[in-house]
């Protein structure tokens, strides 16, 4: 391996648009996709995986989408070594101004026995057709061995060898099912830049089934990687994948571990990002979570409390401000017009325009009228909420009549407009929340099973926003939607309703695509 590291430059990766999406529940939009790609660029990473293309139309629309109008950090996305899915790869990341093909096949004994059916020199000649396949599109290409941490190192020295003699470039090694700890994986990087010849970087991509992902990532940084795969948040299958922020901010704060070691991270919108991925994925960040979470800069004992009052570094090490999670906040009321509401978020780095800004300014008036100061925070919840009403939904929320109390059965009557006029409907549930569903259900003709619900608090404060996720599920087809407004009922509505439009559209997807396919 090459030891020029190009000014020892960490190369950040971030697959939260592909791996991060494979946590259970989530299911992206392309235009939602989009969104959390354009603050990735904002955010100054320097890859972004975009996704999958032959998995799903749905992946290949929002990797070319990603492409076509993603500037900044180069567009990857995954394929298998099967040829076909090499070229269905490029064909999805052609538009971009810089691509990147990520190529994997699994190397252990337990993937190649049971999932793929191949004995090693069958990978090995695999991976030599997919890595020179994809090397005819771009000279960027990224070769992985799957559940690397559990294949024998002979044999996979043999096929990292393989792949860099066939034009990989980078070399990146998944511990895929969170095997590794982290002195046995940074032994594992060191070996392999002292086994496998060529000019190459290495990368890491470690998921967090023991909880080590992130401190598996830094023992591959410290061996000799520079690269490191990562999501926002830690998204991910199962446990997730190493956190983008944790990473990124260990490098930055223990610079004496990492000598000269740096990334072009900008740290200020790292809190921005966590909250956007937050609300678009419905997976809410945990209080305690490292750099992002709300309790990150808190402090409850008196002794604490004394000594920050006293000196922020007396129990910080990280300044708030660095990651965005304080500054000046936007304050705006019921008395501002549209020039202020849009510079607002020209400020924030949000640019809408034409209906996505007018549609926005609508739902900020209307909780203007309810919230006497709509913060930053608040503005990037409206945002977050209306951009994912996309004009293919085909019901939109009117009115809401909700009666309830401890007397008495709750009730719900909800009026809904579509493309075919207004529709109407009432019912009874276990609660004002469960009324309005079951009344949204009648109203769309749609039987989903409520799977999942969750409710926070945007800012602080009696009139604070309240941000609903649901979860529902029909027919195996799982989707989230998301509502937002300072009236819980109100906002469980609107997710509740977010969620059926999105169930509506997967659906269809599902039917359209049977039909291509035939008996």
């Amino acid at each position: 391996m090459s030891d020029n590291h190009e000014g020892e430059k960490l190369v950040i990766f971030d697959t939260t648009l592909r791996d991060g999406e494979q946590s259970p529940g989530i299911s992206l939009d392309p235009k939602e996709k989009l969104e959390i790609a354009e603050q990735l660029a904002r955010l100054n990473v320097d890859y972004i995986e975009a996704g999958f293309p032959v998995a799903s139309i749905g992946d290949f629309e929002a990797v070319q989408m990603i492409a076509e109008q993603v500037q900044g950090p180069i567009i990857a996305a995954l394929s298998r070594t099967n040829l076909t899915d090499v070229d269905r790869c490029w064909e999805a990341l052609k538009s971009a101004e810089r691509a990147r093909i990520h190529v994997f096949i699994s190397t252990s004994p337990v993937h190649m026995t049971n999932m793929l059916k191949m004995n090693e020199a069958q990978v090995l000649s695999e991976t030599r057709a997919g890595v020179a396949r994809a090397k005819t599109y771009t000279d960027d290409v990224e070769f992985s061995p799957q559940d690397a941490t559990r294949t024998p190192l002979d044999f996979m020295i043999e096929v990292l060898q393989a792949a860099v003699d066939s034009g990989a470039n980078t070399l990146n090694i998944p511990d895929t099912v969170g095997y590794g700890i982290p002195w046995d994986f940074g032994a594992l990087i060191s070996y392999i830049r002292k086994s496998v010849s060529g000019t190459y970087i290495l990368s890491t991509h470690c998921h967090n089934d023991l909880g080590l992902a992130t401190a598996n990532s830094l023992a591959g940084v410290q061996a000799g990687a520079r690269q490191v795969e990562v999501c926002v948040n830690g998204l991910g299958e199962r446990a997730g994948n190493a956190a983008l922020e944790e990473v990124v901010m260990a490098i930055k704060i223990r610079g004496d571990q990492f000598p000269g070691i740096s990334t072009q991270i900008k740290t200020e919108e790292l809190a921005r990002t966590s909250r956007l991925v937050s609300r678009l994925t419905g997976y809410p960040i945990q209080y305690n979570k490292a750099v992002v979470g709300r309790n990150a800069f808190a402090h409850e004992s008196g002794i604490h409390q004394h000594g920050v009052l006293s000196d922020r570094t007396t129990y910080e090490i990280i300044d708030a401000e660095s990651v965005g999670q304080k500054g000046s906040q936007i304050i705006l009321g019921k008395h501002s017009g549209r020039h202020a509401f849009s510079d607002s978020l020209q400020k924030m780095g949000i640019s809408l325009k034409g209906d996505e800004l007018n549609t926005t300014f609508t739902r900020f008036k209307e909780l203007a009228d309810r919230k006497l100061d709509i913060t930053e925070a608040d503005l990037e919840a409206i945002v977050a909420e209306e951009l994912q009403l996309t004009t293919t939904d085909t019901f939109s929320l009117e009115e809401l009549h909700v009666v309830g109390g401890t007397v008495g059965t709750p009730t719900a009557k909800v009026v809904l407009s579509s493309s075919s006029g207004k529709v109407e409907a009432s019912a009874d549930g276990n609660g004002m929340i469960d009324a309005a569903g079951q009344a949204i259900q009648k109203a769309t003709g749609i039987s989903a099973k409520l799977i999942g619900f969750s409710v926070s608090s945007v800012t602080g404060g009696v009139d604070a926003l309240g941000d609903v996720v649901v979860q529902l599920e029909s027919n195996g087809v799982k989707v989230s939607g998301k509502g937002i407004s300072t009236d819980v009922v109100e906002a469980s509505a609107r997710a509740y309703l977010n969620a059926i439009n999105r169930l509506s559209r997967q659906l269809a997807r599902t039917s359209e695509a049977q039909k291509e396919v035939g008996p």
